[in-house]
């Protein structure tokens, strides 16, 4: 398809994380478009476009978080909104893309809903996607679209370097698939880097057993793409602290923070939790204070702004 830059560009914002669209608006200097996004009384959801998006480029911002199922449909129904409505082209703006875990088959019979996502918001008439922290790099080739993947990374790196005084910082990965990410994070921080050794025992569930890598009277930081009912957190935190470290803190992009998460997290001595808003945690900070929020609005922003312009979005992350 051929896409011509000079086409108006549209932005629409799901229900799922609102204020975050809103923040991405005063970003660009781009209004949210106009739009009707309500329920019938048996759940059904009903969209309608307020404004002319004919040949434009419009961008439809929507985190596939709680509910997931609910946040999910609404993208799709946008998507295809939009689509009817003659728009030239649609990028699915996702911060967080939920179903992200299960991206392979890990036992017999089980899905890769993933990828089925995937072809959902294909099939619904998206001709791209831009995404944040993954949980897998391997779901950008679930979709037969372009993607474009962006980091959170730059954004906690740099509030970490001017807003927070560690000593002797160690950067810890919660297990064995998370050390690229550690380690992109250690050379950012210019820290040590270490692992925590567990093994998962059913759904939900992780039991942190040893550390590898020296901890003791260091400050360390445990960094993941996400956290969800803050159990693997929680233990890790308490494995790292016996080992000798001076304290723990956490930073991930995604903050679900299911069922018993922010108790476990007020609860534990964990110093601080940072995140980002690519989840709407305005309800969970007031709750929990030692959760920070950093927005990742100008970070999508820029990006929005070059996918329209048609240059690089890569070179975001170049240093």
């Amino acid at each position: 398809m051929t896409f011509n830059s000079n086409s108006r560009l549209v932005l629409i914002s799901g229900r799922s994380n609102l204020p975050l669209a809103q923040e991405i608006s005063l970003s660009t200097g781009i209004p949210l478009c106009d739009r009707d996004l309500t329920n019938f009384s048996d759940g059904e959801v009903f969209v309608q476009i307020r404004e002319n998006v004919r040949g434009c480029d419009v961008f439809v911002i929507q985190s596939t978080s709680t509910n997931v199922n609910d946040h999910l449909m609404e993208l799709l129904i946008m998507i295809d909104a939009i689509k009817r409505a003659s728009a030239k082209r649609i990028t699915a703006v996702i911060p967080y893309f939920g179903y992200a875990r299960q991206d392979r088959k890990v036992q017999s019979r089980t899905p890769i809903t993933a990828k089925l996502v995937a072809d959902l918001i294909t099939a619904a008439g998206a001709n791209r996607v831009l995404g944040m922290d993954l949980h897998a790099g391997q779901i950008q080739g679930f979709f037969a679209l372009p993607v474009d993947h962006l980091y959170a990374a730059p954004t906690f790196t740099d509030f970490i370097k001017t807003q927070r005084d560690y000593r002797d910082l160690v950067v810890m990965s919660p297990d064995a698939g998370g050390v690229e990410r550690a380690r992109a994070y250690a050379k950012a921080l210019n820290a040590g880097l270490g692992i925590v050794d567990k093994r998962r025992e059913a759904k939900n569930v992780a039991e942190a057993m040893h550390i590898i890598g020296e901890v003791k009277g260091r400050d360390a930081l445990i960094v993941d793409d996400m956290v969800d009912t803050a159990g693997t957190l929680t233990q890790a935190v308490q494995a790292i602290l016996k080992a000798g470290a001076r304290s723990v803190s956490a930073c991930a992009t995604h903050a679900v923070l299911s069922g018993p998460a922010i108790e476990r997290i007020q609860n534990s001595d964990l110093r601080e939790l940072i995140t980002s808003n690519s989840i709407n945690v305005a309800e969970e900070k007031t709750r929990c204070k030692k959760i920070t929020a950093l927005s990742v609005a100008g970070l999508l922003g820029e990006a929005i702004m070059r996918i329209h312009a048609e240059s690089s979005v890569s070179s975001l992350f170049e240093y």
